[in-house]
């Protein structure tokens, strides 16, 4: 009975020894006589006893490692501190744990040194303005040197760039004449927008009073003009009727003609002070003159 129990004791050990359940996003890394054996994948893995020994547990998720703070000097001779943060994943378990003693340390101290090549090749302002580019060239540099580990780096990201307090001083400093300078220039940028557009509207003002007043002139002519021609129109229709009556009269022709000149004096009496005559009708207008004083000595004859 003791041997029975003794025997289920041994088969019980030996089947916990020998029986090894592997989690998801994890691999074992086992070893049989010292030696690497096998990479067990997640599930179920039967090993032998005494023989085979676990190495170590892997991790296959993407694992984040924060890199302590690192004080470095830029190409201007500026000490300033830089914060990181590296994202890794391990595609070959074997070689992160054959390949180097410590992976973990391994990234740290590769990306340090990196970040030191790479910040002191720089100005202060081009840290700043350069996070994206810095990023890429740790990526780049990190992802090539750890691919013998067995790593790939996906990311590294910069948190921080901390430079001294007298710089940041200078900077705000520098940041606030800087803008003070902006507001300056967009004041000075509407004034003007604001005297050119007060400007353009008294242009576009006196332009609008010429035209009207040039065209209330025009209208005052065309009036005048008008009405010019109706007291013409008018006068003509008075010469004509005239005209009429003393042709159904059947006067003389120097009769005609006097009343003509008569009929012309009272034309030149209107609104229209100047008179267009013909030259052809200078002799009709002289030979009138000198019959109506005919006919006034005739009637001063008569009266005596």
């Amino acid at each position: 009975m003791i041997v029975l129990i003794v025997l289920l004791v041994i088969i019980l050990v030996i089947a916990f020894t020998s029986i090894k359940i592997v989690r998801q996003s994890e691999v074992y890394i086992i070893e049989r006589l010292g030696k690497f054996y096998k990479v067990a994948d997640a599930g179920l893995t039967i090993i032998v006893p005494f023989f085979d020994h676990v190495r170590s547990v892997v991790s296959l998720k993407q694992q984040t490692m924060d890199i302590p703070p690192q004080g470095v000097i830029t190409k201007d001779n500026v000490t300033i501190t830089i914060d990181t943060v590296v994202f890794y994943q391990i595609t070959d378990p074997a070689k992160a744990v054959y390949e180097i003693q410590s992976l973990k340390k391994g990234i740290e101290y590769l990306a340090i040194t990196t970040i030191r090549d790479i910040i002191g090749q720089m100005d202060l302002d081009e840290t700043f303005s350069s996070r994206d580019g810095i990023n890429t060239q740790l990526r780049v540099v990190l992802d090539e040197a750890t691919d013998r580990w067995g790593c790939k780096i996906d990311r590294v990201e910069i948190k921080d760039i901390n430079p001294p307090a007298d710089i940041r001083d200078a900077m705000e400093k520098e940041m606030n004449a800087e803008r003070n300078k902006r507001a300056l220039i967009l004041e000075a940028e509407a004034k003007r927008q604001s005297d050119i557009t007060i400007a353009e509207g008294k242009k576009q003002a006196a332009i609008l009073e010429a035209e009207a007043d040039k065209e209330a002139q025009i209208r005052r002519a065309v009036g005048q003009a008008q009405a010019i021609k109706e007291v013409a129109d008018a006068k003509a229709k008075e010469i004509q009727m005239v005209y009429d009556a003393m042709k159904a009269a059947d006067p003389n022709e120097k009769l005609v003609q006097l009343k003509s000149l008569e009929a012309l004096e009272e034309v030149a009496k209107g609104d229209a002070n100047k008179i267009f005559i013909p030259f052809e009708a200078t002799a009709t207008l002289s030979s009138l003159g000198a019959i109506k004083e005919v006919f006034a000595d005739e009637a001063k004859k008569s009266k005596k």
